[in-house]
């Protein structure tokens, strides 16, 4: 295996290189989790792997519940199939509690506040329907309970740990929560060991090629019980060997060379899925994608499985514009105005390209 190969791998098992999925839900299942903090670029992460489909299509299908955004791998905001989100959140929920003692303890959120806090936003919601971020925090704060500074926000954070909560629709362009038990109506019930192996392999196939601290990093699992998970899933993977790494993939994987364009979102899971990110972006050019490491990652333009620029859009009332910057020198014009114009479908939008 080369360092193209890896590259091109992670196109194919991703599918951007060939986008075959028809529903929204069927791309995040088929990916496990999807990095979702940035609502717009998320739902393009989501589009980009379909052959065809419109922003609105997507928002319906979160509308519907089909698929929902909370904090699963790593304690982040993520796109993941409603049946599962509980038992992954399950997965490193201790951890990641435990890693935000000290924040609380900073934010004087102690365990009587967070229970008070609990039973005042179960009540606000027990409707089943999607209740504005607002709305809660003025609840909160009627009942005595400040959410000043980024108390609201580790509250909620907290609630979603503990998989009570979880983001809902939008409303215009406000954040709504719903309650997980009345939100999604049939929960998966799967014990610790099977949810690893379950995980393990959605992740290397859909990952793939990936090696196990790519996989500690997605998911913020220990390492111990990454090569459990690891274990359990190898009757039905391969590994092969790069730079003395070892990489696992799918037994029955294949993928042809492409040199398309493609314009990925950012914070897309083709970057953002791995630890190490040298295979698509030569690291002199990684500051040009997460600017002084401040963890925003540009939308990004990959030829041939490299990152080769950033592009950036501007949506106006009946079209969007896009711009690029490109890093390597190559004539990118006509296979960019191909990449432009699909996302402008995407939108539902003319596209101009400056």
């Amino acid at each position: 295996m080369t360092e193209l190969d890896v590259a091109r791998g992670r196109l194919h098992s991703q599918h951007i290189a060939q986008p075959t999925f028809d529903t929204p839900e069927a791309v995040v299942r088929w990916m496990g989790a999807m990095q979702a903090q940035d609502y717009g670029q998320a739902l393009w992460a989501i589009g980009v792997r379909m052959p065809s489909v419109t922003l609105s299509q997507i928002e319906a299908a979160i509308a519907d519940g089909r698929l929902i955004r909370t904090w699963t791998q790593r304690g982040t905001i993520h796109f993941a199939p409603p049946e599962d989100a509980h038992w992954m959140i399950d997965l490193t929920a201790k951890r990641m509690i435990a890693r935000d003692a000290g924040r609380l303890k900073q934010l004087e959120l102690d365990a009587d506040t967070l229970l008070r806090a609990e039973k005042i936003l179960c009540v606000a919601l027990e409707t089943g329907r999607p209740v504005t971020r607002n709305a809660l925090m003025k609840r909160l704060e009627l009942e005595g309970i400040s959410t000043s500074g980024q108390r609201g926000y580790h509250i909620l954070w907290h609630l979603a740990q503990h998989g009570l909560i979880c983001l809902g629709p939008l409303d215009g362009k406000q954040q709504t929560f719903v309650l997980y038990e009345k939100w999604v109506k049939n929960p998966r019930q799967i014990d610790r060991n099977d949810a690893l192996v379950e995980l393990a392999r959605r992740y290397f196939t859909s990952h793939a090629p990936a090696t196990v601290q790519d996989f500690v990093w997605w998911t913020g699992l220990t390492m111990t019980d990454a090569k459990a998970a690891l274990e359990g899933a190898k009757p039905h993977m391969v590994s092969t060997l790069y730079d003395g790494k070892t990489y696992w993939l799918p037994a029955d994987f294949s993928f042809t060379l492409e040199s398309d364009l493609h314009l990925l979102a950012g914070f897309d899971e083709y970057l953002l899925g791995y630890t190490d990110r040298s295979a698509v972006l030569d690291p002199v050019h990684a500051h040009k994608v997460v600017p002084g490491g401040n963890g925003v990652f540009f939308p990004m333009i990959v030829v041939g499985g490299q990152i080769v620029g950033t592009w950036k859009r501007t949506v106006k009332k009946d079209r969007v514009s896009i711009t690029h910057d490109l890093f390597t020198a190559f004539e990118a014009s006509e296979a960019f105005e191909i990449a432009a114009q699909r996302y402008g479908a995407f939108l539902e939008l003319s596209v101009t390209i400056e």
